[in-house]
């Protein structure tokens, strides 16, 4: 049907930063919206959405992370591991 073929043809791109669905079926757009290859689908509108959701692309789109909320968070920090001993013993292992 000629919605599974705008399906094939948005994802028949090496890009997959964002799309748009408009449609008055919403079983249809989360199926369609699950099925684009895009970090970024909206349904009945268009534009990037909340600062505090994840935005990012697939494939040859956008920079391979995602900026905006937590992930922009674990995107530009590193995960560090540090134990502090703080029993009576530690003290007597540095004087």
């Amino acid at each position: 049907d000629s919605f599974d073929a705008a399906i094939a043809l948005a994802n028949d791109t090496e890009y997959g930063l964002a799309a748009s669905i408009f449609t008055a079926n919403i079983k249809r757009a989360i199926r369609g919206a699950r099925a684009i290859r895009a970090g970024t689908v909206t349904v009945n509108s268009f534009g990037e959405g909340d600062i505090s959701t994840p935005f990012g692309g697939f494939k040859a789109s956008g920079f391979g992370g995602r900026d905006n909320g937590i992930h922009a968070h674990d995107q530009y920090t590193q995960i560090k591991t540090i134990w502090v001993d703080l029993s009576d013993d530690a003290d007597e292992a540095v004087e």
